[in-house]
């Protein structure tokens, strides 16, 4: 099969080998896992992180967005059967997704979106796992819950934030307010559904009390953590709950104590490199999502369509992220 590999981390991706194309051996199903055609898949920042900093002693396929076709199915497979359309983010522990096939445990996909077509549908694994388990199962917010209370998010503009937002603003009574700096991303986000959106550039304090805002109950920090941690602090409310997603070279969290502030760190790979016995939540919420999608109430988050998949056209997404400047999600289909 065509696979998009790295064989050589923390190469510069305008080097032309940082990602090349190889031939490699079609891999088989186990027990649980699913084979799946690959029919599109989105770039993700975690996509660039381990380009740069894992080693490797054969290629590696990156990629942890997809959306294909099931072609085969392993032995103890229950939730899929050959010809299904799935959706799913894997785990960051097996070949990833920047290739003609791919395998997936069942437990972690979920069935596409039938309204939208497999680019926009690749657009929302990922990230829609990442806030639906910050904001649902780290931080504890009630889908209808959170009436007077206010969330900020910090980069609500990107990725995670896009569907973040929504989640907020469509399955909560939460007043959501999210962190944007140029223009087209401030309109993004007020698209997404944001009640205020501010400008992570500039101080929180003053703009918050710009719009009644004293104090927040909830942040959800989802990049650059430790450029905003000093703020946060002093704008959390006494028992307030922090979550982030992002990797802060170091956190001062005794800040945190006076006010009995929570910290919650999520990342989506948990649950499949752990094998949680509560593996299977994430088809449940990528199936939960999909029937969102399907009825209208959340939206692709799907940013950019960078062509085919191919060497090019990754080097040239993973260079877009690693400018800090995309909105939304990444795409590619088709080999």
């Amino acid at each position: 099969m065509k696979a998009i590999v790295y064989t050589r981390n923390a190469l510069p991706i305008d080097d032309p080998t940082s990602l090349h194309e190889m031939d490699l051996p079609r891999p088989s199903p186990g027990p649980r896992d699913l084979l799946v055609a690959i029919k599109a898949i989105a770039v993700n920042p975690v996509d660039t992180k381990v380009r740069h900093r894992a080693p490797v002693t054969e290629p590696r396929i990156l990629g942890w967005d997809a959306v294909g076709t099931v072609e085969a199915t392993g032995s103890e497979v229950t939730l899929f059967k050959q010809g299904d359309e799935v959706f799913y983010a894997g785990s960051i522990t097996r070949p990833g997704s920047y290739a003609e096939y791919s395998l997936v445990d069942e437990r972690i996909a979920g069935p596409k979106p039938r309204s939208i077509d497999a680019a926009q549908a690749a657009a929302l694994p990922l990230t829609t796992l990442t806030a639906y388990e910050l904001l649902f199962d780290r931080l504890g917010v009630a889908e209808g819950g959170g009436e007077g209370q206010v969330l900020l998010v910090i980069g609500a503009g990107g990725g995670v934030g896009s569907i973040l937002v929504q989640l907020a603003r469509q399955l909560t009574r939460l007043t959501v307010v999210g962190t944007a700096s140029r223009k087209e991303t401030r309109d993004w986000v007020t698209k997404l559904g944001a009640h205020h959106v501010i400008d992570h550039g500039k101080p929180f304090a003053d703009q918050l009390k710009a719009i009644g805002i004293d104090s927040v109950d909830i942040v959800a920090s989802l990049t650059h953590t430790d450029d905003y941690f000093a703020q946060l602090p002093d704008l959390i409310k006494a028992q307030g709950r922090f979550g982030i997603i992002d990797d802060p070279a170091s956190l001062d969290v005794t800040k945190l104590k006076s006010k009995a502030i929570s910290l919650h760190w999520e990342s989506m790979f948990t649950r499949s490199v752990y094998g949680t016995d509560d593996m299977q939540r994430q088809h449940d919420i990528l199936a939960r999502a999909s029937a969102l999608i399907d009825d209208g109430t959340l939206k692709t988050t799907m940013g950019e369509h960078f062509g085919r998949i191919n060497a090019e056209n990754l080097r040239k997404a993973h260079k877009k992220i690693e400018s800090h400047t995309a909105r939304g999600k990444i795409v590619l289909e088709g080999f």
